[in-house]
C-alpha cells in the first residue's frame, strides 16, 4: 500500500552532484583549523535515537490514517492534497521532536568550534586525510548537565568556501537544464514502458532498456554536461578570487565557511 509519505514524495533524482574542488595547491598547515564531526555517532545518541522511534511511530500512525482516509478517494488531486496535509503533520511532528535536539548539538560544534580556535567544522563523511577529529568533545558538551553555551565570537573568516547547491539548481539556467532532462526522461521512460508491454522476449526488452538508457545518456551529455562544466568553472573562478582553498556543499558544512553561493548564482546568469 503506497503511504501518504511516498506520494508526496518527488520521484526525480538530482541531477547535479554536490562540488568539491581545490582551488590552488596549499600545504597542509594552512588548513589546519578544519576540525570534522561523525554525524552518524551523534544520530546514535540515546535522545537522537528515542525521538527517531517516536518519530517512525507516529508516521506509522499517519500510515494508518492516511490509508483509510484515501480509501475509495480516485481523484488524484484530492489524493495530493491528503497527501500534502499528512506530509505537513509529519514535518511539524519532526520538528518539535528533532529540532531542539539539533539546536542542541549546533551550539555544542560551534562551542567547540571556538575553544579550539576552528573556522570551520565539516561532516566527517568528506574528510579523507587531515582535519581535526572534534566528536568526542562535542558528545561530551551535548550530554553534559545543562545547556551548552553558545561561543560569544562568531566563527573566524575561512578558507574553506560552500555553496548551497539547492539555491544553485534554481537560477534559470541550471533549472532550464534540470527541467528539460526531466521532461525528456519521463516522455522515453513511458515511451520504453509501452515498448515493454509489446515486447515478445526477456531478449526484447533487455534492448529496450539498453536503448533508453543509450538514449538518456546521450541527452545527459548534451542537456546538462555544459552547464555542470559551466557551474564548475564559475565556482574555481569564484574561489581563486576569495583565495579559498577548498569550495563544498552546504549539506556537508556543519559550522562556518565561506558562503560563495550568491557569487556562483550571479556568474550563471
Amino acid at each position: 500500500m503506497t503511504t501518504f509519505s511516498q506520494r508526496a514524495a518527488l520521484a526525480v533524482a538530482g541531477v547535479f552532484m554536490a562540488v568539491a574542488l581545490l582551488a590552488s595547491a596549499a600545504p597542509a598547515a594552512d588548513i589546519t583549523d578544519i576540525g570534522y564531526v561523525d554525524q552518524a555517532a551523534l544520530s546514535n545518541l540515546p535522545r537522537f535515537v528515542s525521538a527517531n522511534n517516536r518519530l517512525a511511530s507516529y508516521k506509522a500512525q499517519l500510515d494508518r490514517q492516511y490509508t483509510a482516509r484515501t480509501r475509495g478517494i480516485k481523484s488524484q488531486s484530492d489524493q495530493a492534497r491528503i497527501a500534502q496535509e499528512f506530509q505537513n503533520k509529519l514535518v511539524a511532528k519532526q520538528r518539535e521532536l528533532l529540532g531542539p535536539l539539533f539546536g542542541r548539538a549546533q551550539v555544542a560544534i560551534a562551542s567547540v568550534a571556538s575553544t579550539k580556535n576552528l573556522s570551520v567544522v565539516v561532516d566527517k563523511r568528506i574528510v579523507i586525510f587531515g582535519g581535526q577529529d572534534v566528536t568526542r568533545n562535542v558528545i561530551d558538551l551535548f550530554n553534559g548537565i545543562g545547556d551548552p553555551v553558545p561561543p560569544a565570537n562568531t566563527p573566524p573568516p575561512s578558507s574553506v568556501g560552500y555553496v548551497d547547491q539547492n539555491a544553485i539548481n534554481q537560477t534559470p539556467k541550471v533549472k532550464k537544464a534540470n527541467d528539460d532532462f526531466v521532461k525528456f526522461q519521463q516522455e522515453q521512460s513511458i515511451a520504453a514502458q509501452q515498448k515493454m508491454r509489446a515486447a515478445k522476449s526477456d531478449a526484447d526488452r533487455q534492448q529496450i532498456f539498453k536503448d533508453l538508457q543509450k538514449t538518456l545518456a546521450d541527452k545527459r551529455k548534451q542537456t546538462l554536461d555544459p552547464v555542470v562544466e559551466q557551474m564548475r568553472k564559475v565556482i574555481e573562478d569564484v574561489a581563486r578570487k576569495k583565495g579559498l582553498l577548498l569550495v563544498i556543499d552546504r549539506t556537508n558544512l556543519i559550522y562556518g565557511g565561506t558562503d560563495i553561493t550568491n557569487d556562483v548564482s550571479n556568474g550563471l546568469k
